[in-house]
């Protein structure tokens, strides 16, 4: 008589607990992926918004050191009214079209100011309409700084006040940063733009 062993393969799975651990990895996996693509688009969408700001801002310096350069035009001075201008205010004038002893055409009297309210840097001109406008706005604060040139003085010292003198404004704005889900807030960028009064006395001496 002859016996036959069979012997049965017994096919062994997951356990439940296997199962329970490679769903944890999975999840924090997961997980951590997904927080990278969010840092990577708001740090994206920061670097966008910074771009775009600083564009603004570049452009409306450009305006604003066009137009300053050519305070004191046509006139015996270098334009600034130094009793109306101090670190957050410039006011000046010039005789832009040069047919009269005054300045009172548009763009011949016109003060830079910064307004606390809006977070703008506005433009006030008496003979414009409107007599107001925003120049660029989302900046916390702007600083004007003048340096006055005399005699030989070739390297002047940035002062707070503009004078006869001054042959030079510095304008510095600070532009606030949109804010962006995920990203830090309250973020300025610091913007300058060194402005030479072509038309002060001591610049005209050196052509």
């Amino acid at each position: 008589m002859t016996l036959t062993l069979v012997i049965q393969r017994r096919e062994r799975g997951f356990s439940v607990v296997e199962l329970l651990i490679a769903a944890t990895v999975m999840l924090v996996l997961l997980g951590l992926v997904s927080t990278l693509i969010s840092r990577s688009l708001g740090t994206r969408e920061r670097e966008g918004r910074k771009t775009d700001a600083l564009t603004s801002a570049h452009a409306a310096l450009n305006v604003m050191s066009r137009e300053i350069a050519n305070s004191g035009f046509g006139l015996k001075t270098n334009g600034i009214v130094s009793a109306d201008s101090n670190a957050s205010r410039l006011h000046f004038r010039a005789n832009v079209e040069n047919d009269d002893l005054f300045t009172s055409k548009m763009g011949e009297d016109v003060t830079y100011y910064h307004d606390t309210a809006k977070n703008a840097v506005v433009r006030y001109d008496p003979n414009d309409s409107p007599k107001t406008s925003a120049v660029i706005n989302d900046i916390s604060s702007v600083k004007f700084e003048y340096f006055d040139y005399s005699g030989s003085s070739s390297a002047p010292t940035a002062v707070t006040t503009p004078s006869n003198n001054t042959g030079r404004v510095r304008i510095t704005v600070k532009v606030i940063l949109e804010e962006v889900q995920g990203q830090p807030s309250g973020q300025t960028v610091q913007f300058t733009s060194d402005v030479t009064i072509r038309n002060s006395d001591y610049m005209l001496r050196q052509y």
